[in-house]
């Protein structure tokens, strides 16, 4: 019983997308910030539950594949992205 409660206890760990690895499939949990840049977010294809990889990054600013489609943002939208 203890193995079990254990994980009914365990908190979902979630990291902003900047500290990702490159090449891994991360899924989505949460997007945060202002309400409209959640929208603009969401309309890229940044929805929870989504799967998004880190193609490549260079000074904090990624390049993504996310629902079929390669997308580049920038450093401050990525720290929103909750993964």
């Amino acid at each position: 019983m203890k193995y079990r409660s254990y994980y009914k206890r365990k908190k979902m760990v979630m990291m902003p997308l900047t500290f990702a690895k490159s090449g891994e499939e991360n899924v989505i949990k949460k997007i945060g910030g202002k309400e409209e840049t959640r929208r603009f977010l969401e309309s890229l294809g940044f929805v929870a539950g989504g799967v998004v990889t880190i193609v490549s990054e260079v000074g904090g600013n990624l390049i993504v594949n996310v629902k079929d489609s390669r997308i580049a943002i920038g450093k401050d939208m990525a720290s929103r992205i909750m993964v």
